[in-house]
């Protein structure tokens, strides 16, 4: 779905960006850049802080995965529309928006525990699901623009590794969510984050033009799908890889690290955060992984299919390897 908003759907297109000089046209790339690294350290921190926060408050591991089902769906929600309102609006609006939304979830949280039920946990995590799928989409959307006549091969190298730095800096919000609830308490790591993010989202407010990724002419709504039925096919796949990567890695592994092993907030929150950072290198990688074998042009359904069928073949290891015990 990523590549939806700035690639086919109703993202910003060709000449929505009125930028007059390579370092202006730079900056701005580079600004729409940080200011997505900086709310996807909160994004990994906030994951970490509210499984782990929860599980200690007696919640089971199905109701702390019930708090992230909101995250989950309105992210789909948003990233159906995102593009279509980018359009509409700018990206500039689109990012502020996600990190003012960001700073009143992280905000919402901080009431005593007595108000943590699961419904109120649950519409701020659809609050943050909203606001991290609006800065997704400000990002990937600003790398066409970056990588204009570069061709398809360009545009696929420059958006895996934002990618990949992406999820490497989720990593490093895993470890400081883990370690700001084991050295500051659940309150005071989500007023640490909140104020971050603020910090960063009236600098990139004072740095980025206000007519950022406009467009002149207004997009349908229609124009959120791809004309082209693999897309809509790939992007179908991923709402169940990511989601059943969720349930396992974002919720039931932190579970069992503290409760079964007895490992430490920051201990949870480093194995958490190196393996998402290895996550990430590999995905940034994955240019060079597949350049060889198509000489220069970007990889089609049939490097896709492969892979899949490839990658497949280890978690059905792992599911046959439980079931026998």
């Amino acid at each position: 779905m990523g590549l939806c908003e700035s690639h086919d759907g109703a993202g910003p297109q060709d000449g929505a960006y009125p930028i007059t000089s390579w370092d202006t046209y730079l900056r701005n790339y580079l600004t729409v850049t940080g200011g997505y690294w900086a709310f996807t350290v909160t994004d990994g921190a906030i994951r970490m802080l509210v499984v782990l926060y929860f599980h200690t408050l007696g919640y089971s591991p199905f109701q702390v995965a019930m708090l992230f089902l909101f995250y989950e769906f309105f992210g789909v929600v948003t990233n159906l529309v995102g593009g279509w309102l980018a359009a509409r609006l700018g990206l500039n609006v689109t990012m502020h928006l996600g990190m003012a939304m960001q700073v009143v979830a992280l905000s919402i949280l901080t009431v005593p525990d007595a108000w943590l039920t699961v419904p109120y946990v649950m519409a701020a995590q659809a609050l943050s699901g909203i606001a991290k799928d609006l800065n997704k989409m400000s990002a990937k959307a600003s790398v066409k623009t970056v990588t204009k006549g570069g061709g398809e091969p360009q545009l696929f190298k420059w958006v895996v590794v934002l990618t990949g730095s992406k999820n490497a800096l989720k990593g490093v919000g895993f470890f400081v969510g883990g370690a700001l609830l084991e050295w500051v308490g659940f309150r005071g790591a989500l007023v640490v984050l909140a104020s971050m993010l603020a910090v960063v989202l009236v600098v990139t407010w004072v740095l980025l033009p206000s007519e950022l990724g406009k467009m002149k002419s207004k997009p349908k709504f229609t124009q959120v799908f791809s004309n082209k039925p693999a897309i809509n096919w790939l992007s179908a796949a991923r709402f169940f890889l990511f989601g059943s990567r969720d349930v396992w890695f974002v919720v039931g592994l932190p579970v069992f690290l503290y409760s079964v092993l007895e490992w430490t907030f920051t201990q949870v929150g480093t194995f958490m955060a190196l393996w998402v950072i290895g996550y990430g290198i590999v995905q940034a990688s994955a240019p060079r992984l597949v350049r060889r074998s198509h000489h220069g042009t970007g990889p089609g359904g049939g490097t896709a299919r492969l892979w899949v069928f490839v990658l497949a073949l280890f978690p059905a290891g792992i599911a046959l390897g439980l079931g026998q015990g």
